[in-house]
């Protein structure tokens, strides 16, 4: 009750009128917002840290510049997108499905499509570079969000109305896949029917669904031999070590060697070109080696308290609206992909390029963090969200 009143006492003395409850969940979208701009703030300090060489030049500090560059087009982008109610996302969801859909679509073309490290799934504009798939990671659970609402979807009882629910991913996912980009793919999937299950998607569904993808992996993994070679390398990781790949053993190496406390910010061995993308997919590593299990532990518990506070403050909004489904579908997606990160950096899952929200260096999956921010507080603060779509009885 005193917090209540500190934060009303607050609020009034910025000219607002609000209700001792509305002053409340003010005051709880501050604190988990001031939580993001904290994650932000060690990004800042990891990026620079893990990019150190072991010859130091100039060229080193392109990384936090560029860094820097970025975090000046997301924060006042998630500015923008957090004063914008969530009708508005409502009704430009399809608009900005289909756009993503044909970035997608435009990676494959020649002379838009950029192809590094032998995957094409870059768009090069100048000196700039755009990863479509990172925007799709937004605009897919604001689709299903809108479909899952949608008053004809909504009342129909119909299997083969609710099966084709999942036609979105069915759009997106080849596009991915032939990048080749298998884990991505498969991270929006599980977004997907993060979606479906908030929207109350009968559970029997989800074992169908879970039945069809097995077969559908296998066959993805036989088509690429390489994806197959990180999942037996992953194995001899806990087999014997010594037949374990390289970069998963400079990571284990890198969180080993810092024990407790760390060797200190910037003082890391394993980067100096030893620990291969350390400052993008592997920089987790680079915070158990310079922080030690304090800075690994510590990191851990400041995307538990992100995620708690994130459902704290959507917890006023129906099960089944729009800026429920749409909002905790991405703030689950966000958290989702920094434990990825962790599992893959441990070894506890096999290998997969993929970044640490905020923490790890790249200007898309920076941005597309910072945005996703913002429509979380833009949907937090729905007062009045659609009604609930009522519960079927084979849920």
């Amino acid at each position: 009750m005193s917090q209540n009143l500190v934060v009303q006492d607050w609020i009034e003395d910025r000219g607002e009128n609000l209700s001792p409850d509305a002053a409340a969940r003010a005051g709880e979208r501050h604190f988990f917002l001031c939580l993001a701009l904290v994650l932000v703030g060690c990004g800042m300090l990891m990026v620079h840290s893990a990019s150190i060489t072991s010859y130091p030049t100039e060229f080193e500090r392109v990384y936090l510049s560029r860094h820097l560059t970025f975090l000046a087009i997301g924060l006042p982008l998630a500015w923008i997108v957090s004063l914008l109610p969530a009708s508005f996302w409502r009704t430009w969801a399809p608009f900005f499905f289909l756009a993503s859909t044909a970035l997608l679509l435009s990676v494959h073309i020649p002379g838009l499509g950029t192809r590094v490290n032998g995957s094409q799934r870059w768009i090069r504009i100048g000196s700039w570079t755009m990863q479509p798939s990172e925007i799709a990671k937004v605009t897919l659970p604001l689709m299903m969000a809108w479909q899952l609402t949608c008053p004809r979807i909504r009342r129909s009882r119909s299997f083969f109305v609710r099966l084709f629910l999942v036609w979105p991913l069915l759009c997106v996912a080849p596009l991915i896949v032939l990048q080749p980009d298998l884990g991505t793919t498969l991270f929006l999937a599980l977004s997907m029917l993060i979606a479906l299950f908030l929207g109350g998607w009968p559970l029997s569904y989800f074992v169908a669904a879970t039945l069809a993808l097995i077969p559908l992996a296998g066959t993805l993994l036989v088509l690429k031999p390489y994806q197959w070679q990180r999942i037996t390398g992953f194995v001899q990781t806990w087999v014997d070590f010594n037949q374990a790949p390289y970069q998963l053993k400079q990571s284990l190496v890198s969180l080993g060697s810092g024990g407790l406390q760390g060797v200190g910010i910037g003082q890391g061995w394993q980067k100096l070109s030893f620990l291969p993308e350390a400052n993008t997919d592997f920089v987790f590593a680079v915070v158990g080696e310079e922080l030690g299990l304090v800075g690994t532990l510590g990191l851990t518990l400041l995307w538990i308290g992100f995620y708690t506070m994130g459902l704290r403050i959507l917890r006023h909004l129906p099960q089944r609206s729009f800026a429920a489904i749409a909002g905790i579908t991405l703030l689950s997606q966000l958290v989702m992909q920094a434990a990825i990160n962790v599992a893959v950096v441990t070894a506890m899952v096999p290998p997969k390029g993929i970044s640490h929200p905020f923490i790890s260096y790249g200007g898309s999956s920076l941005v597309v963090s910072l945005v996703t921010v913002g429509l979380i507080l833009s949907f937090a603060k729905e007062e009045n969200p659609a009604a609930e779509i009522p519960r079927d009885s084979d849920d």
